[in-house]
C-alpha cells in the first residue's frame, strides 16, 4: 500500500515535472512533504495566481504538464484567475487544491472548500476542462486519469482536483499512469481547401495562437508560400509568422499595421483562418463591408465557427498541424509546392509594400542576371537587406515605439518574449520584429494583467538555456510585480522590461477616445519600479533615453540573474488600440 500523496508526487517525477509552483498551507502539507522527497523543486510563489501563471509558462516551454498547488479556501480562489488564463491559452495545467478533512464535511471548518463553505469544485468548473473533489482514496486513479485526458485532449487546457488532507494521507493500492499522448483528430474535408485556394483571386491568411499551441509554424509558412497568400496575425497570433517574410502584413485588429488594414480595405475574396476564434480584439476595425465571399476556418472547437463572419464557411475541424500536413501532402501529389512557388510570390499583386517590393524586384533582377537561384529563404534575406532601420527618436520622454525599435536591434532572434496585458504589448504587436516563429506569446482573449510576469518565470525554469523576456507595464507590476521576488529566489534570470507611463494607459486612452474623459486610470503617485525591483533583490535599471535602454538591455543579456529595466515612456503617446468601440 502507498499514500495518495506519495503516488501523486512519484507520478509527477515520472512525468518529467521538475518544478511545482504554489504557496503552502495546512491542507496540502502531506503533498508538499512527498514532493520534497522526489527532488522536484517546489517554487514558493508570492500569490497563488502567480503560481498558476508560473505553472502555465512552465508547461508552455516544456511542452508538458504544469502543476500548481494551493491550500483550501482563499488559496484555491486565488488560483481561479490563473486557471482562466491557462484555458484561454490552451495550456495543460494540473491545479491541486486542498480541504481540511473530508470526514469533517458538514461541521464548521476554517477555509472549508466544500458546498458548506467556498465550493472550489464548482468555482473552477467554468474556467477548467475538468474539476472534481476526490473524496476517497479509491477514486484517485480514476479521477486523475480523467483529469489528464481532459488536459491533453482536443483543445488543451487546465484541470482541477480538490483533495482533502485526510485523503492525501490515505493508503491505497499503488498504480502506474502515463501522460496521455495527443490524439491527432483529422477533418474529413481537408482536401476541399486546395480547390478553394486555387480559385481564390485575393485571399488572406489570418493566424491565431492556435498555431502556437499546435507548433504548426512550418506548415502555415508552406501554405502561404505555395499560394502566395498575404499573412496577417491576430494579437494572440503574434509570433507565429516571421515579420520580415515577403508575405507578412503584420498584425490585424488591435495593434494592427497599416499594411494589413490597407489590404483588407481593398477587398478579400477568401479568408483562410487558422487557430483563432476571431474575437473583437482580433477583428477591431473589421466591418461587414470587409467580409470575404468565403471563409476557410481551421480549429478544434466549433463553438464560434461562422458566428463572427456570417458568410459560407468551410470548417476544418481537428488538429491544425496534422490537417495542414495532409493538405501539403495532397498539394505535392498534385504537383503544387515546387521551387517555382517563391517566384510566384513576387509575381502576385498581393504584396502590399510597393516601395519595398520595388527594391526587392531590383535585387532579384540582378540575381537573375547573375544566374543565382531564387528560393523562399533567400526572399526573407533579401527583404531584410532591402528594409531600413529608422533612427531612434529623442524627446522629453522615450516613446513606446522607440522601445520596440531598441528591442529589435538588441535582442537575439531566439529570445522568448511574453507580452503582458496592456498597451505595451500592442506596441510590440505592431512594431516588434518576429525573427523566428514561436518567440512571442500574448493572450488577447482573457488578458489577466500581470500574467506574463509569472509565465516568463515558469518558462525560464522550464528552458534555462533560453533568453526569456517579460514585456510588462507599471499597472501589471502593481498587480503581480511581487513575483519578481519569485524569479530572484528561484534563480530564474528573466529580463523584465517595464514600460512605466504612470497609469493604465490602454484603458485611459480608450476611455478618452470613446467618451471624451477618463476616470480612475492614472496614479497621482506613480510606482518607482527601480526601487521596487531593488527591494526584491533584482538588478534594476531606470531608462529615460533610447541609448540608456539599449545599454541596459545589452548589459542585462550578459547577466545570469533577474533584471528589471524600467523605461519611462511618454504618458501622452496614443497606443495602437483605438479601433475598439463601445
Amino acid at each position: 500500500m502507498e499514500k495518495v500523496s506519495s503516488i501523486l508526487a512519484r507520478h509527477m517525477k515520472k512525468w518529467g515535472v521538475t518544478h511545482i509552483f504554489g504557496i503552502p498551507g495546512k491542507a496540502i502539507v502531506p503533498l508538499l512533504l512527498e514532493i520534497d522527497t522526489t527532488n522536484i523543486e517546489f517554487i514558493l510563489s508570492k500569490h497563488e495566481s502567480g503560481a498558476g501563471f508560473e505553472a502555465a509558462g512552465y508547461s508552455l516551454l516544456s511542452n508538458s504538464l504544469g502543476v500548481a498547488v494551493g491550500t483550501s479556501g482563499p488559496g484555491g480562489t486565488n488560483l481561479i484567475t490563473a486557471a482562466a488564463q491557462a484555458k484561454a491559452f490552451h495550456i495543460p495545467v494540473l491545479i491541486i487544491t486542498g480541504h481540511p478533512s473530508i470526514k469533517d464535511v458538514g461541521k464548521a471548518l476554517g477555509q472549508d472548500s466544500t458546498l458548506f463553505g467556498t465550493d472550489l469544485v464548482e468555482m473552477f468548473r467554468p474556467v477548467t476542462k475538468f474539476s472534481v473533489r476526490i473524496e476517497r482514496g479509491d477514486q484517485v486513479k480514476s479521477y486523475l486519469s480523467h483529469a489528464l485526458e481532459k488536459a491533453f485532449s482536443g483543445v488543451k487546457g487546465p484541470v482541477h482536483l480538490s483533495i482533502p488532507a485526510d485523503v492525501l494521507t490515505e493508503e491505497i493500492e499503488p498504480f502506474e499512469m502515463n501522460l496521455p499522448e495527443s490524439q491527432h483528430v483529422v477533418s474529413s474535408n481537408y482536401h476541399e481547401v486546395i480547390d478553394v485556394l486555387n480559385n481564390a483571386k485575393r485571399p488572406a491568411l489570418i493566424l491565431g495562437k492556435g498555431v502556437h499551441s499546435s507548433k504548426a509554424y512550418e506548415e502555415v509558412r508552406r501554405i502561404a508560400e505555395v499560394w502566395g497568400i498575404p499573412v496577417m496575425t491576430t494579437p494572440g497570433g503574434k509570433g507565429t509568422f516571421p515579420s520580415k517574410h515577403s508575405l507578412s502584413l503584420g498584425a490585424y485588429g488591435l495593434g494592427g499595421t497599416d499594411e494589413s488594414e490597407a489590404y483588407v480595405e481593398e477587398g478579400i475574396d477568401v479568408m483562410l483562418v487558422i487557430g483563432t476564434k476571431l474575437t473583437d480584439m482580433s477583428l477591431a476595425g473589421f466591418r461587414e463591408e470587409h467580409f470575404p465571399k468565403r471563409v476557410i476556418h481551421f480549429d478544434y472547437d466549433q463553438t464560434f465557427i461562422g458566428k463572427t463572419i456570417d458568410v459560407p464557411t468551410l470548417f476544418i475541424q481537428g488538429d491544425l498541424k496534422r490537417n495542414l500536413q495532409l493538405i501539403i501532402s495532397e498539394m505535392m501529389r498534385r504537383g503544387l509546392g515546387n521551387d517555382s512557388a517563391s517566384i510566384r510570390i513576387l509575381e502576385e499583386e498581393r504584396v502590399i509594400n510597393h516601395d519595398l517590393k520595388r527594391n526587392l524586384q531590383q535585387l532579384l533582377d540582378e540575381m537573375n542576371r547573375r544566374g543565382q537561384a531564387i528560393d523562399a529563404e533567400l526572399l526573407g534575406v533579401a527583404l531584410e537587406q532591402a528594409s531600413s532601420i529608422e533612427q531612434y527618436d529623442q524627446g522629453d520622454w522615450l516613446s513606446s515605439k522607440t522601445c520596440m525599435e531598441v528591442m529589435n536591434d538588441v535582442l537575439p532572434s531566439e529570445s522568448i518574449i511574453f507580452g503582458d496585458a496592456g498597451s505595451h504589448s500592442y506596441y510590440a504587436i505592431k512594431y516588434l520584429d518576429i525573427k523566428q516563429p514561436g518567440t512571442f506569446f500574448f493572450d488577447d482573449v482573457f488578458g489577466a494583467m500581470g500574467y506574463a510576469i509569472g509565465y516568463s518565470i515558469g518558462a525560464k525554469l522550464a528552458a534555462p538555456n533560453k533568453k526569456v523576456i517579460c514585456l510588462t507595464g507599471d499597472g501589471c507590476m502593481f498587480m503581480h510585480g511581487a513575483e519578481v521576488s519569485t524569479a530572484v529566489n528561484s534563480n530564474a534570470p528573466v529580463i523584465f522590461i517595464v514600460m512605466n507611463n504612470s497609469g493604465l494607459d490602454m484603458v485611459d486612452k480608450g476611455m478618452k477616445n470613446m467618451t471624451g474623459k477618463s476616470v480612475g486610470t492614472t496614479y497621482s503617485h506613480p510606482v518607482d519600479i527601480y526601487q521596487f525591483a531593488l527591494s526584491m533583490g533584482a538588478l534594476p535599471y531606470k531608462c529615460r533615453t533610447a541609448e540608456e535602454f539599449k545599454h541596459s538591455l545589452q548589459t542585462a543579456l550578459g547577466y545570469n540573474k533577474a533584471v528589471v529595466i524600467e523605461v519611462l515612456v511618454d504618458p501622452d503617446e496614443v497606443p495602437p488600440t483605438m479601433r475598439r468601440t463601445l
